[in-house]
């Protein structure tokens, strides 16, 4: 009996980190301003929080067939929601969906910028003078 006890506790714990992590989400997903950004997040709440806190109920619960039944919704979550979360992400890509500020625009300055840094730099190299004169006795 004091060993269920010690199990019951554990499952306490592993559904109080579930809980907190569903929360920070939560949290998370209203501090975030774009659909692709909030999506990852809603699917890693989905996945990890609720599987966390389903795995504390089959400790909290023992096993038996209720924990069973448990189990094999925390494998079909597991399966099903990164495949639904894909699914609506890639919906969204398809139709045209973009980001506000987009990254394409970003990507393209720092690619400018870059790009006029190595122009500058080659420049530079063919401008200089190189000493050929050997070093020692001059």
């Amino acid at each position: 009996m004091y060993i269920m006890e010690i199990v019951s506790i554990i499952g306490s714990v592993v559904m109080g980190i579930g809980i907190a992590f569903m929360v920070f989400g939560v949290v998370c997903i209203f501090l975030l301003k774009d659909f692709y950004p909030r999506i990852l997040v809603a699917s890693k709440i989905d996945t990890v929080g609720l599987l966390t806190f389903l795995l504390g109920v089959c400790l909290q619960h023992g096993f038996s067939f209720f924990s069973a039944k448990v189990l094999l919704i925390v494998v079909i979550i597991l399966i099903l929601n990164p495949l639904v979360a894909h699914i609506v992400t890639r919906s969204a890509y398809l139709s045209g969906y973009q980001l506000e500020g987009t990254l394409t625009e970003d990507a393209e300055a720092l690619v400018d910028r870059i790009g006029d840094t190595e122009v500058e730099q080659h420049e530079n190299t063919e401008n200089r003078q190189i000493d050929t004169a050997p070093l020692g006795n001059e």
